[in-house]
């Protein structure tokens, strides 16, 4: 059983690099011959995030109560559906996307949403906030490093802070006292996707997995290099990483009952809405 399992762990370990070395491939090919749309919009939108980051910093304490975290992705994923700027990319995978589309949406409103209604009566507030900063504190190393990559030494100097106060004083980052101090929260939630974008390559094409979601080449190439940074990679055995991942899941998803049902009744082709607020949404985290 032992030689078994360390077959099946290494055989694991192998074929994510292989997966890598593969997209990283077709990526060199796609992405990088993509270039932005709408740039004459450029201004418009870098005062709206001017905006945006100045409000964030007059809420701390708000934020401090309940703070925005991995929600904050689902928040201004679904707001910018209602954007008139719309942002294009290559859809080649449309038949599959299209269905991996109607596989999340079934799997949300029959597993995930259920699960979440149970989770959210069961539990207190607090504790679930609480599950929200330690998972989002567990997740400095990838911003950190991303930071790094992307000069921001201010944002990087704040992520490291944050951690240590977080982990200290909050406690494992079960709580959020940083967030009462705005010198410790300037950084953008950066990754590996906005750190490729930021050298210029291009999102590739448009792709929606199985339960991640809608993503392009690009950022799901990001995403499997922010893995290795990802201190939940390493949970052994395989099913337990899962099991974490699953309430980690369920968790997050308490937070946003209603956010994509709303989507879905404000939109003509929720199948468009969903991918247009996606590229929105990634496209004003890398102008940040």
């Amino acid at each position: 059983m032992g030689i078994q399992k360390g077959f099946f762990n290494m055989s694991k370990k192998l074929f994510s690099h292989l997966l890598l070395i593969l997209l990283f491939s077709v990526f060199l090919f796609t992405g990088c011959a993509h270039k932005p749309l709408n740039p004459q919009k450029e201004p418009a939108n870098d005062a709206a995030i001017d905006q945006n980051r100045t409000t964030t910093v007059d809420k701390t304490e708000e934020i401090s109560q309940n703070p925005n975290v991995e929600d904050d992705f689902e928040n201004e994923f679904f707001e910018d559906e209602f954007e008139t700027n719309q942002l294009e990319v290559a859809d080649p995978l449309y038949i599959w996307n299209k269905g991996m589309y109607h596989f999340n949406d079934k799997l949300y409103f029959w597993l995930f949403k259920p699960l979440a209604k149970g989770y959210t009566a069961i539990t207190p507030d607090i504790f679930r906030v609480g599950v929200r900063n330690f998972f989002y504190n567990l997740m400095v190393p990838a911003r950190f490093v991303n930071c790094i990559l992307q000069g921001k030494g201010n944002a990087a100097a704040s992520e490291f802070t944050r951690f240590v106060v977080n982990t200290t004083v909050g406690f494992l980052g079960l709580g959020d006292p940083a967030s009462q101090y705005p010198l410790l929260n300037i950084s953008d939630d950066e990754d590996l996707g906005q750190t490729f974008a930021k050298y210029g390559i291009g999102n590739g094409f448009f792709i929606v997995w199985p339960i991640l979601g809608p993503t392009t080449l690009r950022d799901f190439i990001g995403w499997i290099g922010d893995s290795y940074l990802n201190p939940l990679t390493y949970i052994e055995p395989f099913e337990a990483e899962m099991a974490v991942r699953g309430f980690n899941l369920i968790n997050r998803t308490s937070f946003q009952i209603g956010q994509y049902e709303a989507l879905k009744e404000a939109s003509v082709d929720p199948y468009a809405a969903m991918r247009n607020s996606y590229l929105q949404y990634r496209e004003r985290k890398i102008k940040q």
